[in-house]
């Protein structure tokens, strides 16, 4: 998946939802399992790895990938609070911490351990569910 087609999913699944518990978690869980794909992990390795030699690659690769991300969850969060979804005065904000709490620990780890740090399909599910519940418990109208 490029990330022109996961920018394409965000909004499919988000911007009309019915059940934004459902397709959140859906997000999520699609969203850890293409970030810790080994080729995902070897890019930003490397990307990671030559920051220092070449900052303007480490720029333009964020750019291009996590910062449009982050722009398009800012708007879908951004709509999913005037539907009265979400309750988030910085949808700017609330994009940062979906990100983190999705990714942070399995990237983390197999970024770290390699293919030793490899998570499986059923843990990345778990984690990505469990994101959704801290994100809502955080984010839902009261």
């Amino acid at each position: 998946m490029l990330v022109d087609e996961f920018l394409a999913t965000i909004a499919a699944m988000l911007h009309d939802t019915d059940d934004l518990e459902k397709d959140l978690g859906a997000l999520a869980r699609r969203y850890v399992r293409y970030v810790t794909r080994p080729r995902t992990l070897q890019l930003r390795r490397l990307v990671i790895g030559e920051a220092g030699r070449f900052p303007e690659l480490a720029r333009a690769y964020h750019e291009r990938v996590p910062q449009r991300v982050l722009t398009a969850l800012t708007g879908e969060f951004a709509h999913l609070t005037e539907r009265g979804l979400l309750d988030t005065d910085d949808p700017r904000l609330a994009a940062d911490h979906f990100p983190w709490l999705t990714l942070g620990a399995p990237m983390d780890r197999a970024m770290f351990l390699g293919a030793d740090g490899a998570p499986r399909p059923a843990h990345l599910d778990r984690v990505a569910d469990a994101a959704v519940r801290v994100f809502l418990s955080a984010y839902r109208p009261r």
